[in-house]
């Protein structure tokens, strides 16, 4: 091996051996160190600092060529790989669609060996309230009217005649207005993969299901015409109210075929695919038209209507069906059309007959009817209210009745559900529940006194101020400035968090109205907030379907095990539940009162008596009444104090009949003394008795309502008054007259002076008490009102013993009867 390179003929020196080239034993293979033997090892000459070696050009483009080839290997690489994934991925593909074609030979059989499924509604003892869904003719999509076939492929997929299956575009679209929304506002879907999914999946959302939906479109495109996927969707696709296909959804909601649909009418089916429930022109008539113009809007911009024929179809007048004037109205038909407007989206079930279980009681059901219908028909002279409803549900959140409307043969829209009206004084707990979790409790002192905000002035029915009272009593008697002056200290932000943490999902306007409930809500929400505080603060959601099943037993659908979740601290639901409890027994509500079971409740009137509602429940039930007119004409000075109140106690009554008296949660029922022979009351000889049978009497309002001779509290004395909220609690209110009263009911003396056998019986009756309850810890306000000094006094004590200690000095306030003053019924 030569230390020289004798090929380059002009090196300007010879090129010194590297060290390593020396000390580094030849194995006979060296391809030398020269520029060739470099180009064929891949290295290149090192520099010297005694020589410089010329470097020749053609090596240089030696190595570029050869770079160059191995550049041009990657590229190839990168190409035949992805090339060979996909091909192996068509193979697959074309695999699994000859499988598919072998399983499923022709899609088009579908319509002959499945029919329109029947369904079954049981109640919640598992008796037949009604089926529905009778086998309707299929309708070829040739036998349509062009008309309804372009509705629905303007209002569910324009792109159907150009896509295969999928359409990237759509996908695109939905995509970026879901991000731009921020929440699911639109659907990618096109018109085979709703298809595929109603024909062969379930309604289940997973990642896996969507793969399958999107192979099964391409399957269906490559197997089937568009004319034959547009026909097998349009007699498949569920339109609500129990109609599966176009044919059933036409007799359901217009009484004739489709064969026979207009325009508006295809319009109107059509815009049912997107929302059956919310559209239904049963519950939703209004609605429906407005959807219906939405989709001629659609059919315009797709080329299939000119300006003219748009302008001409949305001018059409739309009628619907009646219900059928010789078929019975049993009571049940708000209730059956709500379930099937819940009724999960049936998809691959492939049954005959299907099995919804709800949580609707038949009896009470038909009984909250006919009282509904019944009153309103007998009042409607002197009233002027032509409608009401009425929802009962459990304090789990379960319906258990469904009242929309006076008479659903004139009119099927669900006012339980769907109507919103402004609450008026119904929207009150709010704002109390608000300022207890903010400290004060029901016997804390609040002001009845003229308020003024940017011009707003708050006044009560009767024109009057009363002053200072307690919390309890303001709830009690509706008494609005305290409702805004409690609100606003509180604040409007804190109130409407409080009204949506208990259930109100409608939007509320925020201002110092909203304390008398001006923000309109609807009936179910409103009641289902009430029955947090039946069901001891949890939280829950009004339902009615507890499991759908097919014949065979496949379970379709399962109401999840609720997880309820505590929104209101137990003391605050005790100390509601007591002042509510207060409206029934001496307030606005009397007229609800109900026998043996304590209850609570509130009445609400919306301005110029446009609405009137009555929310209260028992243990057992919470139940909600609302009276009034579709287009807001005002009542005749109808208040929730009287009809929507007798409706709610005729309707209660007997739901309890069968049912043991339980007090409401953080509250105990209040017990007269009873002889243990005879369990009659005996108060003759007991002073605190005698002064508390005594105070059955109600309290007395100058609103003609409320001064009733009839009124269930004063004529049945077994009427349940409510203890204090909570044993722990230190807010009890003592009557400054309390001591008087008592007095007052011990034997008679000869002069002014009480004698010594009366101040023995106060000692040893009223001090225990008054000693028991009243404690230094106890908040001013709580004590307020009362004259420490007199006590002593009538007690015998010196007027500087500070047994009890001085409080501050704060108006009167007189608690109303069947409250408690030191935790005995009053």
């Amino acid at each position: 091996m030569g230390l020289f390179d004798e090929s380059d003929k002009h090196a300007a020196a010879p090129i010194k051996p590297r060290p390593h080239d020396r000390d580094t034993p030849s194995l006979g293979l060296s391809w030398g160190t020269g520029p060739v033997a470099n180009w064929m090892t891949g290295s290149q000459p090192r520099s010297n600092e005694a020589s410089t070696t010329y470097k020749p050009s053609t090596p240089i483009k030696m190595a570029g060529i050869r770079q160059r080839l191995i550049n041009k290997r990657i590229p190839r690489t990168l190409i035949a790989l992805p090339l060979a994934a996909f091909g192996i991925a068509l193979l697959l593909l074309g695999i699994a669609m000859i499988v598919t074609t072998i399983a499923v030979p022709n899609p088009m059989a579908l319509r002959k060996d499945e029919p329109t499924p029947t369904i079954r509604i049981l109640a919640a003892d598992g008796s037949l309230l009604i089926e529905r869904g009778q086998p309707y003719d299929y309708i070829p999509v040739d036998l349509l009217p062009q008309h309804t076939v372009n509705a629905i492929v303007a209002t569910e997929d324009h792109r159907f005649f150009l896509h295969w299956g999928l359409d990237p575009w759509g996908l695109f679209r939905a995509a970026f207005a879901n991000l731009r929304a921020g929440r699911y506002a639109q659907g990618g879907s096109t018109l085979t993969q709703q298809l595929a999914k109603n024909l062969f999946l379930s309604s289940e959302r997973r990642l896996s299901r969507k793969i399958e939906e999107l192979y099964l479109a391409l399957w269906l495109e490559l197997r089937l015409s568009k004319a034959d996927i547009l026909e097998l969707y349009i007699n498949r696709v569920y339109f609500g109210g129990g109609a599966y296909g176009i044919e059933a959804a036409a007799q359901r909601y217009f009484g004739k075929s489709a064969r026979n649909l207009n325009l508006t009418e295809s319009a109107v089916l059509a815009g049912l695919l997107k929302a059956p429930s919310k559209f239904s022109p049963l519950s939703s008539p209004t609605l429906a038209r407005n959807r219906a113009k939405t989709v001629i809007n659609r059919m315009h911009l797709a080329g299939y209507l000119s300006a003219v024929e748009e302008t001409a179809a949305i001018a059409t007048e739309i009628t619907f069906t009646d219900v059928n004037p010789t078929r019975e109205i049993t009571g049940i038909e708000f209730a059956i059309d709500h379930v099937l407007e819940r009724l999960p989206t049936l998809q691959g079930s492939h049954a005959k007959a299907i099995i919804v279980e709800t949580t609707i009681d038949a009896t009470l059901q038909r009984s909250a009817q006919r009282t509904v219908s019944a009153i309103v028909t007998t009042e409607a002279d002197v009233s002027q209210a032509s409608q009401a409803s009425m929802i009962l549900m459990e304090p789990t959140g379960a319906i258990v009745a469904l009242v929309g409307g006076a008479n659903y043969s004139d009119s099927q829209f669900n006012r339980a559900i769907k109507a919103k009206r402004q609450p008026g004084s119904t929207f009150k707990p709010f704002v109390y529940l608000t300022s207890l979790e903010a400290g004060m409790r029901p016997d804390s002192a609040v002001y009845d006194l003229p308020i003024t905000i940017n011009g707003y002035s708050p006044r009560n029915d009767d024109g009057s101020f009363k002053g200072a009272m307690t919390m309890r009593q303001a709830l009690a008697n509706s008494v609005n400035s305290v409702a805004v002056r409690l609100m606003l200290d509180a604040g409007i932000k804190k109130t409407v968090a409080t009204a949506n943490r208990l259930g109100i999902k409608s939007e509320l306007r925020e201002g110092p109205s909203l304390a008398l409930g001006t923000s309109e809500v609807t009936l179910v929400e409103l009641t289902s907030a009430y029955g947090v505080l039946a069901s001891g603060g949890l939280a829950l959601e009004p339902h009615v379907i507890r499991s759908v099943k097919t014949s065979s037993g496949e379970i379709l659908y399962q109401r999840p095990i609720d997880i309820r979740k505590q929104v209101v601290k137990p003391d605050d639901v005790g100390a509601m539940n007591d002042m509510l409890n207060a409206t029934l027994v001496s307030g606005t509500g009397r007229r609800a009162a109900i026998a043996r079971h304590p209850a609570a409740g509130k009445t609400g009137t919306s301005q110029d008596f446009r609405d009137a509602w009555f929310i209260g429940y028992t243990a057992h039930y919470v139940a909600g009444v609302w009276f009034g007119n579709d287009n807001g004409r005002p009542m005749n000075r109808i208040v929730g104090g009287n009809l929507p109140a007798r409706v709610w106690r005729d309707v209660m009554i007997p739901a309890h009949s069968n049912r043991t008296p339980k007090s409401l949660p953080g509250t105990e029922t209040a017990q007269l003394p009873r002889d243990s022979k005879d369990g009659v009351s005996h108060t003759e000889n007991d002073p605190i008795a005698h002064l508390m049978k005594a105070d059955q009497t109600p309290f007395k309002s100058n609103h003609p309502i409320h001064n009733d001779r009839n009124n269930p509290v004063a004529m049945n004395p077994s009427v349940e008054r409510l203890a204090a909220p909570s044993k722990t609690s230190q807010d009890k209110q003592i009557d400054k007259n309390f001591l008087g009263k008592v007095l007052g009911g011990l034997p008679a003396t000869s002069g002014p002076i009480v004698t010594e056998a009366a101040m023995v019986t106060a000692n040893e009756t009223i001090k225990p008490r008054v000693n028991a309850q009243v404690t230094q810890e106890q908040a001013p306000q709580a004590r307020a009102g009362f004259n420490p000094r007199a006590l002593r006094e009538a007690l015998g004590q010196s007027p500087t013993d500070d047994s009890i200690g001085e409080t501050q000095r704060l108006p009167k306030i007189q608690q109303p009867p069947g409250m408690m003053g030191l935790g005995l019924p009053r």
